[in-house]
């Protein structure tokens, strides 16, 4: 299961480059420029790089075993070396790991800055029983903070508009919607309050929202990550059981089939909506099923 892992994140990678950009975004081997001038990345705890360490919160990561291949050490990763948008930014040909918004300097935002929230949603509650977290909404409201930096130090809003335009956008976020939030009557409400059809139609809806604003603040190049299969993951097997006749939780499974579809859908909108970007759909949970199609 290991090697496939790897194998999977390998490929997903390749594919996000190739689809990414309307003009041909090749896949950087070494040396040479960049294939991008900058990479900014929202997300939860697949892709923080250490906004967690400053928060009051259990999801942290800032300590071992967690680093232990990093060359770092324990960053705020929850991962024993790298993250895979710190692949990714490797691919693209960028000068090091993209900062964190907590320790991004001055000079360091033209190249990129990381603002995901381990243990976050896109609702603004999920996650809260483990403490403080970065809803996505927060996140882009600190992305608009970077917005305000790379117009001052480029000299205008233009400036900087023009500047993103050719930047690299990820967005990975919405299992913690189910998996600390949905998935847990006793501590929220949505559960009693919503369907899991009518969930995902809220998540969506506000997940959109979102992404308008990313686009009104020069994102052009999006790549949206669809949900993989958490229901079977460690935590939520050791929560609930597996499902009879199966080796996962297959009701979170099946409510994130229904969000990845509606999640489709939503990025089909945006390049309607949005001709002079490029928003590419990932679809991790057919790449653990060993179908990405």
């Amino acid at each position: 299961m290991g090697c496939n892992h790897h194998n999977n994140k390998a490929w997903m990678v390749a594919f996000l480059l190739s689809l990414l950009s309307r003009s041909s975004l090749e896949i950087c081997a070494g040396g040479g420029e960049p294939q991008v001038p900058g990479y900014f990345i929202f997300g939860d705890s697949l892709s923080d790089c250490g906004n967690n360490n400053v928060l009051l919160t259990t999801a942290k990561a800032n300590y071992t075993p967690y680093g232990i291949d990093f060359p770092a050490g324990p960053t705020g990763r929850f991962s024993n070396g790298r993250i895979i948008v710190d692949v990714i930014g490797e691919l693209l040909g960028l000068d090091g790991y993209i900062p964190s918004f907590v320790t991004a300097k001055a000079k360091d935002v033209l190249r990129g800055v990381n603002y995901a929230s381990a243990g976050s949603g896109i609702r603004q509650e999920t996650g809260q029983q483990l403490g403080q977290t970065i809803c996505l909404s927060a996140q882009l409201k600190n992305y608009q903070i970077t917005f305000s930096q790379i117009s001052h130090i480029l000299g205008d809003d233009a400036a900087a508009q023009n500047h993103l335009n050719k930047c690299m956008f990820t967005v990975g976020i919405g299992s913690n919607d189910f998996i600390n939030n949905f998935s847990m009557p006793t501590t929220y409400q949505t559960s009693k309050l919503y369907s899991t059809d009518r969930y995902a139609e809220e998540l969506i809806s506000e997940y959109s929202q979102n992404l308008d604003t990313l686009y009104r603040y020069g994102a052009r190049k999006v790549a949206i990550f669809g949900l993989g299969p958490i229901g079977c993951s460690p935590a939520e097997l050791d929560r609930f059981g597996a499902s009879p006749g199966s080796t996962c939780v297959e009701d979170i499974n099946d409510a994130i089939v229904i969000f990845n579809q509606r999640l489709v859908a939503m990025v089909d909108t945006l390049n309607k909506n949005y001709k002079d970007a490029k928003f590419t759909y990932i679809n991790i949970l057919g790449m653990a099923s060993g179908d990405p199609s």
